[in-house]
């Protein structure tokens, strides 16, 4: 059975259209993290062969596994793929037309059972084999939705899979290939996004500190402009007085909750996490340093078609020693970090 087993391709279908768009620095990264996600998702001991730009090309040689096994492979990986573009959608800093599109990718699964055997190239392992490439030609078949599992007859035993969850219905077709005439059946996998729990946003929690300060400044930039200026950490230094650079910390690109670690000219380095509330008019996000718990608040209100203002709150915790001393300085700091502001939001970011 060494050169027989089960080939799993995984396609986040809307790949093509989705780097085609402008802002293809941010879909490379969005789907980097999609295929690492499906990766970590791998739970029945698959190997991958290779990454084919948009897919998986996974495969586990011995007996054809059970189809129950595969189709909880199948379901985690679907459910894990939609909770995390669901999640990004919610809690993106980026209104990108990237960005923004990332909710409409969606996932297919292609499995099949046959012969092949693989060869190294340095440290690669190539799979070759006539149904490795059937495998392949069924990625491009007639099926119009681009959310469903495909299994071929060679791993249902030449029959009609059976039904594994009360929703799923099983569909028939063929696929014409140079080899002949491929049978395939197919389900839909739309109904298991019933099933994931939605989004929880992070909410920041005031109760126990105390506003410090306000400043505020009016800036000739849309609002979404301004947003981008202030909320992506990747420009934090060019604005914000004695910041040196600021790195994120377990995500590809900004977000709610994520964690950055900020580092000053002056040696500190500080871990913060943020929060935010997004709509067209009014944007608002928050920043906390995990060591003191200091909260930088964050508003953005729109004034006009290329008019927005900023307005930045500091909070300390109740009680917390030479608070005075220590809000003259930082207000100063803030107000000249309003003022560096002006020149960023003239550029085109």
């Amino acid at each position: 059975m060494e050169n027989k087993g089960l080939i799993f391709i995984p396609d986040i279908s809307g790949f093509t259209k989705f780097v085609s768009e402008l802002e293809i620095d941010h879909s490379k990264l969005i789907i980097k993290e999609l295929l690492e996600l499906l990766i970590n998702s791998n739970s029945i001991g698959l190997t991958i062969s290779e990454i084919e730009g948009d897919a998986i090309l996974f495969y586990r040689f011995g007996e054809s596994p059970d189809i129950m096994e595969i189709y909880k492979q199948v379901e985690k990986m679907f459910c894990e793929f939609h909770k995390q573009i669901n999640a990004y959608d919610h809690r993106k800093y980026c209104h990108c037309t990237a960005c923004m599109s990332a909710i409409n990718l969606s996932l297919k699964i292609i499995t099949h059972y046959g012969e092949f055997t693989g060869y190294n190239v340095h440290n690669f392992n190539k799979l070759i084999g006539k149904d490795i490439n059937i495998a392949h030609q069924l990625l491009k078949n007639d099926i119009h939705q681009h959310e469903y599992w495909l299994v071929t007859k060679n791993l249902s035993n030449n029959g009609v899979p059976p039904g594994l969850a009360e929703w799923m219905k099983w569909n028939t077709s063929t696929k014409q290939t140079e080899g002949g005439e491929i049978p395939f059946y197919y389900a839909q996998l739309g109904p298991l996004k019933n099933e994931i729990e939605p989004d929880i946003m992070p909410k920041l929690d005031l109760t126990n500190h105390v506003k410090i300060f306000s400043v505020s400044r009016e800036y000739d930039a849309d609002i979404i402009r301004l947003f981008h200026a202030t909320g992506d950490f990747n420009y934090r230094n060019r604005w914000q007085e004695g910041v040196k650079t600021v790195e994120e910390v377990g995500h590809f690109l900004p977000r709610i909750g994520m964690r950055c670690k900020c580092m000053f000219e002056n040696g500190q380095e500080v871990i913060f996490a943020t929060s935010y509330s997004y709509s067209p008019d009014w944007i608002e996000f928050g920043e906390t340093d995990e060591n003191s718990n200091r909260i930088t608040y964050y508003t953005l209100e729109k004034k006009g078609r290329n008019k927005s203002k900023l307005t930045i709150d500091y909070y300390l915790p109740k009680n917390i020693s030479g608070a005075v001393k220590l809000s003259e300085k930082t207000e100063e700091t803030f107000r000249k970090s309003l003022e560096n502001l002006v020149e960023l939001v003239k550029e085109d970011i």
